[in-house]
């Protein structure tokens, strides 16, 4: 199992799990959940109780992953398997994302 916290703007937002058996978890936190003047991280994961499953890795997360050669480098760099979405998306994700999201290991 592979647990990340999902930052919005440097506040934890979330959890992010990879169980063993390869799906994945999302769950805001509950003090996220009890604030209105905090958004949604996406359009696709709406801020709601509800724990969100599925069998691959979110959309929304995979499209933070690096792509072409960024994604070959840290492939390289940090001996990730190209097939590894969350790994890749544990290391580029740290402080290199598009937007207000970032995501930290835990």
């Amino acid at each position: 199992m592979r647990i990340a916290h999902i930052l919005y703007k440097g506040e934890k937002a979330g959890v992010l799990t990879q169980l063993d058996n390869g799906s994945f978890h999302f769950k805001y936190n509950e003090n996220w959940l009890s604030d209105e003047s905090k958004p949604s991280i996406s359009l696709t994961l709406p801020k709601s109780q509800i724990d969100f499953e599925s069998d691959t890795l979110f959309p929304f997360f995979y499209h933070l992953l690096p792509e072409g050669v960024n994604k070959r480098m840290i492939c390289r760099t940090y001996k990730i398997d190209e097939d590894d979405a969350f790994g890749i998306l544990l290391q580029a994700s740290k402080v290199d994302t598009v937007g207000a999201v970032t995501i930290e290991r835990m």
